[in-house]
C-alpha cells in the first residue's frame, strides 16, 4: 500500500484513512467483489493504532460505504447509493462538532487511571473516605427525620440551607450576606460553569492565575473566552501584572483562588488582596474568588477570603463541601449580588430544575450540629500529618533534584523538577510503577513542574508514592 498518513495535518488520522479508502472504492483501487483490508493489516501497514483504522471504519459505514459481515470481513456496500440501506449517524462526527470541548486528553488519562485501585493516587483534589464526617453523615440519615419536600424546592435552593450558609460564611469567613443573594449548586465546578455561560460572552478577555486549576478547564475555550494569564509566586497573584493586562486587552473578569491555590499552595497576600479589590473598584472589573480552601489552615490563624474585604460588592463567591465534607455530597454556592444570583438561579433551573432536596437537608444538618467544628479540627490535623509526610519523602528521596514550597493550608504541593525531562514519559513511567499525579502542563504554562495532592493517601502510601516517583525519574533521566 503507497499510501501513508500525514502525521502533520490537522486533520485526524482516522478522517485521513477514511477518505482514502472512499476515494479508493470511487476509482476502483478497492473493487466491490474483494473484502477490504481487515482493521489489523491496516494498523500494522501504516503503522497506527487499530482503534484509528475501527473509527475510519465507523465513518465509512456510517454514510453507507461499506458493511461489515462477521466471518467474512469487511466489504463494499451492495446498496452504496442508499437506495435501500438504513443509515445509522455518524457518531465521531457528532462528537468532534459538540461546542462543549472534552478535558485534555493527558487530564482523562489521569482520571481514568486515578480511578484504579492499584495505583498510588497523588492527583486526585479530594478527600479520603478515611477523612469524611461518615458517622456524623450516617447518624443524619438513620436518625434524624427528613422534613423537606421531594417536590422541586426553591429555584435559588432549599431555604433552610441558605439561611445556615448565610450564618456559617459569617462565623467562619466573616462575610455579611443573606439567604437571598445566595444560590446553591452542585458543587464549585456547576457555579463555575453558570458564571461563564450566563455573565460572559465570546471574544470577552478573563484573566486566570499561571499555574491554575481553572488552566486546564475547557469551559472557557467552550465559551469562545479570551483567557490570559497572571504569573504566580508564593504570596500569590502579583497586582502589577493584572493592571498591565487589563490595560493591554481590557479583562472583564478575574477568576482567582486566593487561600491555598491549587497548584501552588500560595495565600494571597493581605496587601495583594487589598490592591487587587482597588483595581477591581476602579475599573469595574468582577472577581470571581474559588475558595475551596480557607477553612484549611494549618498555622490556626484566620485566613480572611476577598469577599469579606468587599465593601463595593465587586466579588462574586463560590465556595462548597466538597473540600472539606465529602465531593459526594456535591454542595456548592455562589453568593453575590441579587440580580445576578437570579439570573444564575434562572440559567440552573434550565439544566436541572433545582438541587436535590435530600443532599442539601443532609448538608443542612450537618453544617449546623456541633460535629462540623470538631470534623474540620480533625480534619486539618490529619491534613497536616499528610503535608509534613510529602515534604518529608520529597527530600529524603529526591533531595536537590527537586524544589518546593511549602504549603501553610490546603491539600496541594507544587514540586518544580530541577532536571530535563520528558513530561509525558515520565508520566507513563510513574503509572507503570504504580504512582499517579497531575503534570505541571495540565495547570500551567510551565512543563518543568508537578502538583502533589496529599489528601487522598495516608502517610504510608504517601511516602511509598514519592519514593515510586523517584525511581521513575531516576529511570527516564535523559
Amino acid at each position: 500500500m503507497d499510501w501513508k498518513p500525514d502525521r502533520k495535518a490537522k486533520k485526524a488520522i482516522y478522517k485521513q484513512l477514511a477518505e482514502f479508502i472512499e476515494n479508493g472504492i470511487a476509482d476502483g483501487t478497492f473493487p466491490p467483489d474483494k473484502p477490504l483490508p481487515s482493521e489489523r493489516f491496516l494498523a500494522k501497514e501504516l503503522y497506527i493504532n487499530r482503534s484509528t483504522v475501527v473509527a475510519a471504519y465507523d465513518e465509512l459505514e456510517s454514510n453507507g460505504l461499506i458493511q461489515r459481515n462477521r466471518g467474512s470481513g469487511t466489504t463494499i456496500s451492495k446498496d452504496i447509493w442508499g437506495i435501500t440501506k438504513k443509515r445509522i449517524p455518524s457518531w465521531n462526527r457528532y462528537i468532534e462538532a459538540g461546542s462543549f470541548l472534552p478535558n485534555l486528553p493527558v487530564t482523562q488519562r489521569i482520571r481514568r487511571e486515578a480511578a484504579s485501585h492499584k495505583l498510588i493516587n497523588l492527583a486526585s483534589g479530594e478527600l479520603s473516605e478515611d477523612l469524611f464526617p461518615l458517622k456524623s453523615l450516617r447518624e443524619i440519615t438513620s436518625t434524624r427525620a427528613f422534613i423537606g419536600s421531594l417536590g422541586y424546592d426553591h429555584p435559588l435552593g432549599n431555604a433552610i440551607l441558605r439561611k445556615t450558609i448565610s450564618q456559617h460564611v459569617k462565623q467562619f469567613r466573616r462575610i455579611d450576606t443573606n439567604p437571598s443573594s445566595i444560590l446553591i449548586t452542585s458543587g464549585a465546578q456547576q457555579a463555575l460553569h453558570l458564571v461563564v455561560q450566563c455573565l460572559l460572552k465570546p471574544g470577552d478577555a478573563v484573566a486566570l492565575e499561571d499555574p491554575s486549576y481553572h488552566y486546564n478547564l475547557p469551559i472557557f475555550k467552550s465559551a469562545g473566552l479570551k483567557t490570559y494569564f497572571l504569573p504566580m509566586d508564593k504570596d500569590g497573584m502579583n497586582p502589577d501584572a493584572l493592571l498591565t493586562l487589563h490595560k493591554k486587552h481590557r479583562i472583564r473578569m478575574i477568576f482567582l483562588n486566593p487561600a491555598f491555590q491549587n497548584p501552588t499552595g500560595a495565600l494571597l497576600s493581605k496587601d495583594r488582596r487589598k490592591t487587587i479589590l482597588e483595581l477591581s473598584s476602579e475599573h469595574g472589573i468582577p472577581v470571581v474568588e474559588d475558595d475551596p480552601y480557607s477553612l484549611m489552615s494549618f498555622t490556626g490563624e484566620e485566613v480572611s477570603t476577598l469577599k469579606s474585604i468587599d465593601v463595593h460588592g465587586n466579588v462574586l463567591y463560590i465556595s462548597s463541601l466538597s473540600k472539606i465534607v465529602a465531593s459526594g455530597l456535591r454542595i456548592g454556592w455562589i453568593i453575590g449580588p441579587k440580580a445576578v444570583i437570579e439570573r444564575l438561579s434562572d440559567a440552573k433551573q434550565q439544566i436541572d430544575f433545582g438541587h436535590s432536596s435530600f443532599t442539601q437537608w443532609i448538608a443542612n444538618d450537618f453544617l449546623e450540629s456541633a460535629d462540623f467544628q470538631s470534623h474540620m479540627k480533625n480534619l486539618i490535623r490529619q491534613l497536616e500529618k499528610r503535608r509534613d509526610q510529602i515534604v518529608a519523602s520529597l527530600r529524603f528521596y529526591l533531595k536537590d533534584q527537586v524544589d518546593f514550597f511549602i504549603p501553610q493550608g490546603g491539600i496541594h504541593l507544587w514540586c518544580k523538577i530541577n532536571k530535563d525531562f520528558n513530561e509525558v514519559v515520565l508520566l507513563e513511567e510513574s503509572i507503570k510503577r504504580g504512582v499517579i499525579y497531575a503534570p505541571g502542563s495540565t495547570l500551567g504554562s510551565k512543563k518543568e513542574f508537578v502538583r502533589f495532592t496529599f489528601s487522598r493517601e495516608k502517610e504510608e502510601f504517601i511516602d511509598e508514592g514519592i519514593k515510586r516517583f523517584a525511581e521513575a525519574l531516576n529511570a527516564v533521566e535523559k
